[in-house]
This record gives structure tokens, sequence and C-alpha cells, in this order.
């Protein structure tokens, strides 16, 4: 069987990109998304990875990936850091920005991968795993129950919820407490 060097070249870019989001402790269902690669194949990199690297476990997430939209905004620490990452996502080119690269895509999971990277540099206890920062992101892409707001106080900017009643003041003033009543 002869294997041009392009094909060779973008199955070992897919590849890389699963054992990278593995790293992560990613689904497999979020994995297939971004790499195309079927379940099957996606748990046996997992285990051949397990076992060739004992000294940093990895654990398997089981069950369905995250869908809460109020763990991003159940308390002040957790509204600012999903603004955060909604603005690393910004800067990465992954929202509000148009970019060639398509949800789904390799480039697409490779930005990501980058982007939750650098938020959890900057970020050193941060609460959102990669799951939630992709579940984060696929919220943001559909323009779906969160969306960024302005502070008139301190002109930051913020997620805040579409559907809740009981808005948060903006977690920027809150954590300064300047006292600023709504955002």
């Amino acid at each position: 069987m002869h294997i041009s060097n392009e094909r060779y070249f973008h199955e070992r870019q897919r590849h890389d990109l699963a054992l990278r989001m593995i790293r992560h402790e990613a689904r497999t269902c979020t994995i297939r998304s971004c790499t195309g690669l079927t379940d099957d194949r996606i748990r046996r990199l997992y285990k051949t990875y397990a076992t060739h690297m004992p000294s940093a476990p990895v654990r398997r997430r089981r069950g369905k990936s995250p869908r809460q939209v109020q763990f991003f905004v159940r308390n002040t620490r957790a509204q600012l850091e999903s603004s955060m990452l909604a603005s690393v996502f910004t800067t990465f080119g992954l929202w509000r920005a148009q970019s060639n690269t398509q949800p789904g895509s390799i480039e697409f999971g490779r930005l990501f991968c980058d982007a939750y990277e650098t938020h959890r540099q900057l970020l050193r206890n941060a609460d959102i795993s990669f799951e939630h920062a992709w579940f984060l992101l696929q919220l943001l892409l559909r323009n779906a129950d969160l969306h960024a707001v302005r502070c008139r106080h301190c002109d930051s900017q913020y997620l805040r919820d579409r559907v809740n009643v009981c808005r948060r003041a903006c977690p920027v003033c809150a954590l300064k407490g300047t006292g600023a009543e709504r955002g």
C-alpha cells in the first residue's frame, strides 16, 4: 500500500492532536470532533499513552460532557475566570474573529489547545477543566446563553448569563470592592 507524504503528514497531525488532548483529559467525543479519529482508535491511543507514561497518570473522563451554563457564572471567581478564558479565545482567533480555521478542524483543535494552555499559564489555580473550556467555546460560538457585556464602572468586559434574572455584578468591580451594583 502506497501512502503519500501528505496523507501521512495529515494522519500524524491528527494523532499528535489526539495525544495532546488526551494529556488534557479530554473526552473521546471532544477528541473525535477535532481529529476525526474513530472512538476505537482514540481509546487505543489512550491505552498506549497511559501504559507508556506511568510517571504522568492521566485520568480517563467518562460520561457526558459538561452542559451547565451556570458553571461559568456560579460565583464571582468563576465568572472572572470564564471571562478571562473568553478573552484568550478572542486573542487566539477562536471567537469573534474572522479566521480561516473552522470548528472541528485539526487547526481549530490545535489553536484551542494553545489557548487553553495559555489560560492555565496565566491563571495557575484555574478551575475550568479542558472539557468545560470546550463547552464554553461552543456556547460562545453559538452565541447562546452567555454573552459579553462591558462594565459601565471599570470598562472591563465580562460574560453574563442571558437567561438568569438575578444578574451578577461585574466580577472585576466585585473583587476590587468598588460596590458597583450592576455592570
